[in-house]
């Protein structure tokens, strides 16, 4: 059995405009540089050290390649990383790295978040012994506030019902999955012309029960200028 890692990049980061103001754009948040390095680099070299990982492809928007291919040559262990274009979107991004690995029906492709740096050895494993076990698994962490189904009006937002917390967990990456279920719930996608919120979300609709394991609060999406200053207290004790 082989691992494969896709890490879509092509995003442009809209939330993270605020920071970028009166200084020189930035092409995408995952450039952003997080202790003098930058976030998608900090994010490839935990995949990177991971024994059980065979091949890592990151999508990126076809500008952006050739400068990433460059600052690749300045680290260790990228003989296993491919860059493929990426899409107009996330799933489409996650669609085109798919098509272009060569991985057998059994083998694992792990999906992860190019701004969730902090991902741990620990995290990535269960994720990989989950999807073996069960086909497809994500890492998730409890919802510790109330949650509230709301619905939306022109005056703003109405409670319609408060949902248990016990039923609810917020979901992370990496999303694990069998080659052929992710394949096919692509494939399933594509023709139907259905954009899920992640990966996991093609594989329910698929009708493919999703295990979930323990994520980490430490295991944050910078998606926001406020998110850097945690980033950066993560990176300085971890």
């Amino acid at each position: 059995m082989k691992v494969f890692v896709i890490i879509p990049a092509a995003g442009l980061g809209t939330r993270m405009a605020p920071s970028l103001k009166g200084k020189k754009p930035v092409a995408s948040k995952q450039f952003t540089e997080l202790g003098g390095t930058p976030i998608l680099i900090h994010t490839l070299r935990r995949f990177a050290a991971n024994p059980q990982v065979s091949e890592i492809c990151i999508a990126l928007r076809a500008s952006e390649i050739a400068g990433f291919r460059a600052r690749l040559q300045k680290e260790p262990k990228t003989e296993n990383v491919r860059l493929v274009e990426g899409g107009e979107n996330r799933q489409q991004s996650v669609a085109n790295a798919v098509r272009s690995i060569a991985a057998a029906d059994d083998d694992i492709v792990l999906v992860h978040d190019a701004v969730r740096p902090f991902v741990t050895n620990e995290i990535i494993d269960e994720v990989i012994n989950a999807a073996q076990k069960h086909g497809a698994a994500i890492a998730g962490t409890p919802a510790v506030d109330t949650v509230k189904q709301v619905e939306r009006t022109s005056e703003g937002a109405l409670i319609k019902a408060t949902i248990s917390r016990e039923r609810v967990v917020l979901a992370q990456t990496p999303q694990g999955f069998r080659y052929a279920l992710l394949k096919r719930a692509f494939e399933e996608a594509t023709a139907d012309g259905f954009v899920g919120t992640d990966e996991a979300s093609l594989l329910e609709r698929s009708g493919h029960q999703v295990a979930v394991v323990m994520g980490s609060a430490r295991n944050i999406k910078i998606t926001a200028p406020a998110d850097m200053e945690l980033a950066e207290f993560y990176l300085k004790t971890s």
